[in-house]
């Protein structure tokens, strides 16, 4: 029974859930109309997409961060022993295959769905191969991953870009690159043992916490512009006001206590204000 539990907890579930509704999330802002069981395949073999790369990237990343894992999170599959290194390169190859033939089949004949999933999977792939140890670069990689489901959404269902939807995946790349540089002040002591060039690593905590806050109030000021512009409605304003409210006193809380403990408590309260922003932008399609 560890086992299983081991390779759930190497799925990180609940990044996979977020980032499939991240798929319907896009999909309903380029449909700017509610959708029913005409898009429901669509919307499953999409959503199955995110949810088996996002595992798969985090099988990839726990692979190659077997050793900074030994010192950071030592409790993790890998490190524990729970799972093996080699079997968490298996089970990434096996949610893989499950997740570009659903790509595959999402759209056809349409080939801008698996060219998509291929672009995000070579990303967060190179994350974790090499990007990792650039810091910031580093960061915006895992961003750009965070991004792209709003994009995919929106391909899937056969409307290409749209400002609304570039909106809202900057906004999500903002948010989440404040997060990452908020995590590098808790990996601090396994980055520095591999030599990362986070933002922590070589300016210290302050300086990471304020660069953090940077990127989260950024997300905070660009989320009025779609309000702004109407292309939104109403039932938009409840979930971001709560989300940017999380996010500005997440962001003083930071600056003013950089510590690890805090940065860790910061980065696991953002996912809660992404939540919120991702429910924001699915309700501000309602009429």
């Amino acid at each position: 029974m560890s086992r299983v539990v081991g390779f759930i907890r190497l799925l990180r579930p609940i990044n996979g859930l977020m980032m499939g509704f991240a798929v319907i999330v896009g999909a309903s802002l380029a449909l700017a109309e509610t959708f029913f069981t005409n898009v429901a395949l669509t919307l499953l073999l999409g959503f199955t997409t995110a949810f088996t790369l996002t595992g798969a990237s985090m099988g990839i990343n726990d692979y190659y961060d077997y050793d900074i894992d030994k010192i950071n999170v030592p409790h993790r599959p890998l490190p524990s022993g729970t799972v093996k290194r080699r079997e968490s390169i298996i089970f990434a190859l096996i949610l893989i295959l499950v997740g570009i033939t659903a790509s595959a089949f999402v759209n056809p004949p349409s080939l801008m769905p698996i060219l998509i999933a291929t672009i995000s999977l070579a990303i967060s792939v190179t994350y974790a191969t090499k990007g990792k140890r650039t810091g910031l670069p580093g960061n915006f990689l895992v961003s750009a991953c965070v991004a792209i489901p709003f994009i995919y959404g929106s391909f899937i269902v056969g409307q290409g870009f749209s400002l609304k939807v570039l909106l809202f995946s900057a906004l999500a790349f903002l948010s989440n690159t404040g997060r990452e540089v908020a995590k590098g002040i808790v990996d601090d002591e396994g980055d520095k043992a591999r030599k990362m060039r986070t933002i922590m690593v070589i300016y210290g905590s302050k300086v990471a916490s304020v660069v953090s806050s940077f990127f989260f109030f950024s997300a905070v000021f660009l989320s009025l512009v779609p309000w702004l512009l109407g292309i939104i409605s109403i039932w938009y304003i409840p979930f971001i006001i709560v989300a940017d409210a999380g996010f500005s006193v997440s962001s003083i809380m930071l600056i003013k206590n950089s510590s690890r403990e805090n940065a860790r408590r910061t980065k696991n309260l953002v996912l809660v204000w992404m939540l919120f922003g991702m429910i924001s932008f699915f309700t501000g399609t309602l009429k």
